[in-house]
């Protein structure tokens, strides 16, 4: 039976400067939020602190004197790290303007330069390699032994590898934390090269014990600058051994002769093991922010152009433009000489998206209320789930009455209103946290959120899944202005892929932070038919959106490169087909530090970055097979193509 008054132990109200998931986390009790893959996230339990990003002016050194410690980014950004007890007094400060907590990001994984137009000007004049120009590549780690990551002396390629996932030793200056920052390891060139001349694997690890457990980042990069130099015979000592695709290659592993290229095979690296001591899994969002300013820091030191990779998404937001995460990105890729490329994500097969409108005709403008019908979205629930997040976004000029109906029929309307926004509800054997969110100073979209969960005296004696089988949400027009509403489900990486939307919606699939405005957002093709791949997450093409950044006229994604069985180094000294937006994005970073090397390095023209970059390659993308109109949802301005995106 549903449970139809607001929880009656809350007694704070909503703040306007907290994002809406945040506020919903501090509500929640810490039992009830570790049921949840998103409401916990940026809590530590021993410590009893949040970890919180801020948007702030002025100064805020003066919060170290209340126990927060203050982690200073870019462009008036800060990572905050404040006692449970002290968020409202902290968030409530006048310097502070805008506060969201972490979120956990998903890697988008399922010889690239060919099918890119490379060859033209990699092997023909101009002979571009990416040589003096830096890439950065934030993700799972490297595998900084392989030769493909070193130059023809043998010498490492890779400038600095920061492993945020090492704990720093005290009193020993060889495994400090980057200047400026209080997590992780960082690693110079020189002790990279030390332990390449190690005797062996234990001794090397002994040296510099960052290891990339998944490869997702060693392919990443490999995509992106490796090259195996021509050694002439398998490569042995510095390196810990031959391989088999070293030397005389290995033609059953698709490596022609003796030579691996990736798209700028003399770019230098810079790369960043994202993550936290002691902790499996995924990135989160401040992760991220920390990388992001340390690989700017190190361009400026370095005098080198900047491109920052990133191959991971995640599905929750208004996917438009928004979050703290996606400006923060926008400020990024303006300062210095910098591109940003981000992958569109694999949702665009995933049913975890859908859209739609209740007017009849929903072709906007002079709409008559006689034209407006209800809608229902049907959704499966897989066996097992332990719980699932439901987003939905509309306009906050349309009024809904929204209905949730369980698997065996029971319903109950969400309220348009309810004080503090927060609501519980309880249907057949799953728990519902609702919460009614409102436009906030940096979202006019406003927000829905609903949390699946099994009740808490279920978890340990009875019950432990939610409810399977068909959920229907059921929205009803009350006061309708656009009628359109947008619906999200967590990640496929977070969810079973059973738990999906019966009739889902393609567009707007995109993962965040794809969505920032002044990146390179980079789909996937399929380079062996020509043609989109269907997993590839889709951009804007509905012109009548009003929530988003289409409203702004902007169109997502900008191109598509190779994303489907592109070769790249594997955990195993060898090489291996890797599929997703993850490996498609690597290969457009390269074609950037490829101009960038032309325009810059070279000084054909020194203000080669940020937005003409993304222009240079939009205006030379290449049609592929399938796709009439340019641009569009599917690949943007079509597939990379470098050797029309030169000036002639």
């Amino acid at each position: 039976m549903a449970d139809s008054g607001a929880d009656p132990d809350r007694e704070c109200t909503m703040s306007q400067k907290l994002e809406n998931l945040l506020n919903l986390a501090l509500e929640t009790p810490e039992a009830v939020r570790l049921q949840t893959d998103n409401l916990n996230v940026g809590f530590d339990s021993a410590g009893r602190s949040w970890e919180l990003i801020v948007k702030y002016h002025g100064s805020l050194d003066g919060l170290e004197a209340l126990g927060v410690s203050v982690e200073y980014l870019i462009n008036s950004y800060a990572i905050l790290r404040v006692p449970e007890q002290l968020v409202e007094a902290v968030s409530g400060i006048e310097e502070i303007e805008y506060v969201e907590k972490p979120k956990r990001y998903y890697y988008q994984d399922v010889g690239p330069a060919a099918d890119s137009c490379m060859t033209q000007v990699t092997l023909r004049d101009p002979f571009l390699s990416g040589a003096g120009v830096l890439v950065a590549v934030l993700d799972s780690g490297i595998d900084y032994a392989r030769p493909e990551f070193c130059d023809s002396a043998g010498n490492t390629r890779i400038q600095y590898l920061w492993d945020q996932t090492l704990r720093p030793q005290e009193g020993d200056p060889q495994r400090q934390p980057p200047a400026g920052f209080v997590q992780g390891v960082e690693f110079t060139a020189e002790q990279i090269n030390l332990a390449l001349g190690a005797a062996g694997a234990q001794e090397r690890y002994m040296l510099l014990p960052s290891v990339d457990v998944g490869g997702h980042g060693t392919a990443v990069a490999g995509i992106a600058a490796g090259c195996l130099p021509a050694y002439g015979g398998g490569v042995a000592g510095r390196h810990g051994g031959g391989s088999g695709a070293l030397g005389g290659g290995n033609p059953a592993a698709g490596i022609p002769g003796s030579q691996y290229r990736g798209a700028a095979p003399a770019a230098s690296l810079l790369v960043v093991k994202l993550g936290l001591p002691g902790e499996e899994g995924f990135p989160r969002t401040t992760e991220i922010m920390r990388g992001v300013t340390y690989a700017l820091q190190k361009a400026a030191e370095l005098e080198m152009p900047l491109v920052i990779n990133l191959s991971f998404g995640n599905t929750y937001g208004s996917h438009d433009g928004g979050s703290l995460l996606e400006r923060f990105l926008d400020n990024a890729a303006e300062i210095g000489r910098t591109v940003i490329c981000v992958g569109s994500g694999n949702e665009g097969n995933s049913a975890g998206h859908v859209a739609g409108n209740l007017f009849a005709d929903e072709n906007g403008g002079g709409r008559i209320s006689s034209n407006v019908r209800p809608a229902e979205i049907q959704l499966a629930v897989a066996e097992y789930e332990r719980s699932l997040s439901i987003q939905l976004w509309k306009n906050y000029s349309d009024v809904y009455r929204i209905y949730l109906r369980s698997p065996g029929g029971q319903e109950t309307p969400l309220p348009e209103t309810v004080q503090g926004g927060k609501y519980t509800l309880q249907l057949e054997q799953t728990q519902v946290l609702v919460y009614l969110g409102n436009p906030l100073p940096y979202s006019v979209a406003q927000e829905i959120y609903l949390e699946l969960i099994v009740p808490g005296g279920q978890q340990t004696g009875g019950r432990q899944y939610i409810n399977s089988g068909v959920w229907t949400i059921r929205i009803e027009p009350v006061q309708t202005v656009t009628g359109q509403y947008y619906l999200y489900l967590p990640s496929y990486a977070a969810r079973s892929s059973r738990s999906a939307f019966y009739r889902p919606t393609p567009q707007v699939t995109l993962t965040i932070p794809s969505t920032a405005a002044k990146v390179i957002t980079v789909g996937a093709y399929d380079s062996t038919y020509d043609s989109y791949a269907d997993f590839s997450g889709r951009g804007y093409v509905d012109a009548a959106r009003t929530i988003g950044v289409v409203s702004a006229g902007l169109v997502k994604p900008d191109l598509a490169a190779p994303g489907v069985g592109v070769l790249a180094p594997d955990l195993y000294g060898g090489y291996a087909p890797f599929t997703g937006t993850s490996f498609a994005t690597p290969i457009v970073s390269g074609a950037a530090a490829l101009l960038m090397e032309w325009g810059i390095v070279r000084g054909n023209d020194p203000f080669l970055y940020g937005e003409k970059v993304k222009a240079y390659l939009r205006k030379g993308a290449r049609p592929l097979r399938g796709e009439t109109e340019y641009p569009n949802s599917r690949v943007g301005w079509g597939g990379l193509c470098v050797g029309s995106s030169l000036p002639e």
